[in-house]
């Protein structure tokens, strides 16, 4: 099922197909193991590549369909999720720890933060209040 140019140093391409909630050729999802709220998923890319910018357009597509995939199991697991957050870190200074490209798909539910305005802005203090 695997096709991957694989780091065998790298967490995400050791993946135990186990672990994986939903494996399609060219992409993957698994639950988030340090999850920033309950459901957090993660949707991969197989093949070893740092960036979303390397990314080539069938990989984007595979990734795209797991999002929307996981979306609707994460609905039907709770109906107390009412929006999403979904995220990409590209490099050290923004935020990427793993160097393998992974998308963050976190359910969002009413007064998981005390105020949500501006979403992805807060990542810089100060720029999710305009």
């Amino acid at each position: 099922m695997t096709m991957r140019k694989a780091d065998p140093n790298c967490v995400f391409c050791t993946m135990p197909e186990g672990r994986m909630v939903f494996a399609r050729r060219l992409a993957y999802a698994v639950y988030d193991t340090t999850p920033v709220t309950p459901l957090h998923m993660l949707v991969l890319p197989r093949r070893h590549v740092a960036s979303y910018f390397e990314l080539k357009t069938t990989e984007r597509r595979a990734i795209e369909e797991l999002l929307a995939l996981a979306r609707t199991t994460i609905l039907t697991k709770d109906e107390a999720v009412l929006g999403f957050n979904i995220g990409i870190n590209v490099g050290a200074v923004a935020g990427q720890t793993i160097f393998h490209c992974h998308y963050h798909l976190i359910p969002r539910r009413n007064g998981d933060v005390a105020n949500p305005r501006g979403g992805v802005r807060a990542v810089i203090p100060g720029k999710a209040d305009y």
